[in-house]
């Protein structure tokens, strides 16, 4: 058996996070590439690259989807882009590449390369994100300190964060009656999507529940760019995103939470179909 041979099984046998090949026959650490950020979430990685990062900014994490799959999130302006990177056991896969090694996957990225995601959007992979920052050892001195409400105790500390798969913006809707061409301020929020009149409009114009919504897809029957809609038992609503990318982004974010919610249907109808059973 050869040295390539032996280090192949060496390899198929362990977890990249483990190892990575190198073409000496040393071994490395994936923990040592500095911009590994391990098990960080696909929300907690945005809310980095988006806060800290830039336009080409990008960092490596662990998919939550199985063993051997990762991530590379990647900032593109605005919003954050994620792809997938695919350990098979002997090689890395990104895109249309193929690695032999985690050392050659990583080369080719100080090369800063183009990568082109579905939506269009072209990316130059420029900053490596390091896992550890350097923060400024600068604390303020506390000279207020107050209860602003008394007799509340440890239960009413509720931690709260945005959703994930919540989403809000400035669309262009078609009205019901008259065809017009109206900008409203849309939210999404769990499996309700309302519109308001303006950003700072305290209540909804409506209210429309998903789980009753049919498809999401784009539209060009409207003589419109940008343009896709909602189909419901009562109405199709036609919706227009000011670029491509955005328009992409509102189905794509609609369309997974239509798949979750047939997901819980389906869930709870087969929970009933087994007590059915159970009770004949």
């Amino acid at each position: 058996m050869g040295r390539g041979e032996i280090l192949e099984r060496k390899m198929s046998t362990r977890d990249l996070s483990d190892l990575w090949s190198r073409s000496d026959g040393d071994a490395e650490l994936l923990q040592d590439l500095g911009w590994y950020h391990a098990n960080l979430s696909r929300h907690a990685a945005e809310a980095l690259l988006l806060s800290n990062g830039c336009d080409g900014s990008y960092l490596l994490r662990d998919s939550n989807e199985r063993t051997g799959l990762y991530s590379l999130s990647v900032r593109a302006k605005d919003s954050v882009k994620h792809f997938h990177v695919e350990y098979t056991g002997y090689s890395l896969k990104f895109g249309f590449n193929e690695f032999p090694s985690l050392k050659d996957f990583v080369k080719h990225f100080a090369n800063q390369p183009l990568i082109g995601s579905e939506t269009g959007t072209l990316i130059v992979l420029k900053h490596p994100y390091p896992r550890t920052v350097e923060e400024p050892s600068i604390y303020e001195s506390v000279r207020v300190h107050t209860a602003m409400q008394t007799g509340r105790t440890e239960n009413d500390l509720v931690p709260t964060a945005p959703s994930l798969g919540t989403k809000e913006g400035y669309l262009t809707k078609q009205g019901g009656l008259v065809k017009t061409w109206k900008t409203r301020w849309f939210t999404l929020h769990r499996n309700e999507l309302k519109y308001f009149k303006d950003q700072m409009a305290p209540e909804p114009i409506r209210i429309l529940d998903l789980t009753e919504c049919s498809a999401v897809q784009f539209d060009y029957s409207q003589e419109r760019v940008n343009c896709f809609c909602l189909v419901f038992p009562f109405r199709t609503f036609y919706l227009c995103a000011k670029t491509g990318v955005e328009a992409d982004e509102w189905i794509k974010i609609l369309r997974w939470k239509l798949s979750q919610i047939r997901k819980q249907l389906d869930q709870r109808e087969g929970t009933i179909r087994s007590r059915s059973f159970i009770f004949k």
